[in-house]
């Protein structure tokens, strides 16, 4: 059975691939898209998906131990990827983008999102969804994001090829998840996460009310930062960083 299902458009490939991973889809399915009219950002935010970049949800099993990293873990691993074969720098930003630097504040160049629901075949499935801007035309994006967006093909000589990135990105996925299955794998993949994490020692706003400063990455996935009441754990939220 064909594991990658290709659309021309989707609402959102990582509903999509829930919807599969609900109903017993085989470990390793890829859902991509051309373009998307409902991307999917975290929370309650929207994902820019004109054509040209890369939509995809793959089904995972999610690791035994330590699945709340899985999102750092992905995003540490793509950031590896990328700079292996195309030579790009990227940081990561809590808890889940690929920022590049050299703009103030940095340009998003990939974004992860994860969801783990029941899944007849696998007991519980992890869904890994990766937007990478890629080489849609910076004119593609809505007005308000065009600024703080960044393509590959920006940084690049010439645009890289999509199925490329996407074989490099469902790779990192299954790697990530493959690492935290082991004490030693999970502390080196936090390791990493700890040494590309964006904007520490500066201060953020969480959520609009909390204020603090940035420490590191917690061994579960949570965003320690120093605050004037002393040291907090973050678990989710919308971290802003003050612009230096």
């Amino acid at each position: 059975m064909e594991l990658r299902e290709f659309h021309g458009e989707l609402p959102s490939t990582q509903t999509e691939a829930v919807r599969r991973a609900r109903e017993g889809a085989r470990e390793g399915t890829r859902v991509v898209a051309a373009r998307q009219t409902a991307g999917r950002g975290r929370g309650d935010h929207a994902w820019a998906s004109p054509e040209g970049n890369l939509y995809l949800s793959t089904i995972l099993r999610p690791p035994k131990e330590n699945h709340t990293l899985l999102p750092l873990a992905v995003g540490a691993r793509l950031r590896s990827a990328l700079a292996g074969r195309f030579a790009v720098r990227s940081v990561l930003k809590w808890p889940n983008d690929l920022l590049v630097p050299g703009t103030e504040p940095p340009r998003k160049l990939a974004g992860i999102l994860v969801d783990v629901v029941p899944s007849p075949s696998l007991g519980v499935a992890a869904v890994v969804g990766i937007g990478i801007n890629v080489r849609a035309r910076p004119t593609s994006y809505p007005a308000e994001v065009r600024a703080r967006v960044v393509s590959l093909s920006e940084l690049m000589p010439s645009p890289p090829d999509l199925e490329e990135v996407e074989t490099l990105a469902a790779r990192a996925a299954e790697a990530a998840a493959a690492s935290l299955d082991s004490p030693a794998g999970a502390s080196e993949t936090l390791a990493e996460c700890r040494s590309a994490l964006y904007a520490v020692g500066r201060r953020v706003t969480v959520d609009s009310t909390l204020n603090g400063v940035i420490r590191t990455v917690g061994e579960e996935g949570e965003l320690w930062l120093d605050t004037p009441s002393g040291a907090v754990a973050i678990r989710s939220g919308d971290v802003v960083v003050e612009e230096a």
